[in-house]
């Protein structure tokens, strides 16, 4: 019994200590680094924007993203709709949603090359084929499954403008309707901006290349020398690609929350949820199939195990109490240092992202779905499993 008290002691010390760095690191970031909103109260910028978002089969949602666009405050607006091989009536969806508003303009794509990722394609013909893409002052890329605030164009022009930034990315506000939504979801994105945190996105040495492609703000001049969309041609991750070279272009990039000014609802289904989230933990670890392993395990251990081991040193401990003086006290209170360590650390984070705070305690089961999409993610890459996306099927060989 003191043997067993003693290791659950340990291992509840262990999460405590991990989630309270978790906790500084959240609360450091809370304070320094700013969200999106923090472009609201700056002045106005007059650039001529276009929002350049490519569609595959997007019917379902289109017309809620060109409500949105329609409204927003930024006088200086036009907005490409680059219609991918589009089977289901986007077209139609999208047209109707315009209603005639001369802002937008529908690009119409049919085919897409040997060496392109469809996406990728999509907007480098709606950057192509728009003449108000080509003249625009500053171009955004965004995703169809977005919507914005009517001030996010205008908020993100002014922060860009303000913090001397070649390229402003949001990290989106999430649905929360599906319970995987509400479980896995969080857990997922956590887990990536553990990979990938924003200020260190956003810093301008040793910065960790980061953008995300539902909503990328690039100042033109230093997109066309980067080489846009045809330079990262067949990149599946496109996004990251992109901010590497602007990383290694020795330009400035800033990674904030969206905090309400964007929200997306990513995926339908949980099948399109695991499919999707293998594709960005792949393309995002570089496609290393160790590394993938190893981060599977790692949320695994953080946010189930660490549960459980709380949770755990809390009950054996209170139960060993009267026979066990020193180490039954002992387990009993570093359980319940790590079970609010980990409470704390999580509802930050939630906090911050603008997750429901209800879904705190179901945490663990979220990092427990994240660890097995990553391992599985590592599992396709050595059974060398193609990638299936937006209709199109990709080989994608690991590295090293």
């Amino acid at each position: 019994m003191a043997v067993l008290l003693l290791a659950l002691a340990l291992f509840a010390l262990a999460g405590a200590a991990y989630w309270c760095v978790v906790v500084l690191h959240v609360v450091r970031a809370w304070v320094r680094h700013p969200t999106a909103r923090a472009g609201l109260g700056l002045g106005a910028v007059i650039d001529r924007v276009c929002v350049v978002v490519p569609a595959h089969n997007e019917a379902a949602q289109v017309g809620d993203l060109v409500r949105s666009l329609k409204a927003q405050t930024h006088e200086r607006l036009t907005v490409v709709l680059a219609l991918d091989r589009c089977t289901d009536g986007t077209g139609e969806a999208a047209r109707a949603a315009i209603d005639g508003d001369a802002r937008f303009e529908i690009v119409e794509i049919t085919e897409c090359p040997e060496g392109w990722a469809g996406k990728v394609h999509a907007v480098h013909r709606g950057m192509e084929c728009s003449a108000s893409a080509r003249e625009a002052d500053v171009v955004v890329f965004a995703d169809a499954d977005t919507v914005f605030d009517p001030e996010c164009v205008r908020a993100c022009a002014a922060l860009r403008r303000d913090r001397g930034a070649a390229l402003l990315s949001l990290i989106s506000t999430m649905t929360f309707d599906r319970w995987f939504e509400r479980v896995a979801q969080p857990a997922c994105g956590i887990e990536l901006l553990r990979q990938y945190p924003p200020e260190r996105a956003s810093r301008a040495e040793r910065r960790r290349a980061f953008a995300n492609g539902q909503f990328m703000m690039f100042d033109a001049a230093a997109y066309r020398a980067i080489g846009g969309h045809r330079e990262v041609r067949e990149a599946l991750l496109e996004d990251i690609e992109l901010a590497r070279r602007v990383r290694d272009a020795g330009l400035g990039a800033l990674v904030v929350l969206a905090d309400g000014l964007v929200t997306c609802r990513m995926y339908a289904s949980w099948a399109e949820f695991r499919r999707g989230w293998k594709r960005i933990y792949t393309e995002a670890a570089t496609r290393r199939d160790d590394r993938l392993a190893r981060s599977g395990w790692m949320v695994r251990l953080t946010g189930l195990g660490f549960a459980l081991g709380g949770l755990g040193a809390t009950l054996t401990g209170a139960a060993a109490w009267s026979d066990a003086p020193v180490l039954g006290p002992v387990a009993a209170w570093s359980g319940v240092a790590c079970l609010l360590a980990m409470t704390l650390g999580v509802g930050l984070a939630y906090g911050r992202g603008r997750v429901p705070l209800w879904l705190v305690p179901t945490y663990p089961i979220g990092a427990w779905l994240a660890g097995s999409i990553l391992r599985e993610a590592s599992g396709d890459l050595r059974a060398n499993r193609p990638t299936e996306w937006a209709g199109r099927t990709y080989a994608r060989e690991r590295r090293g």
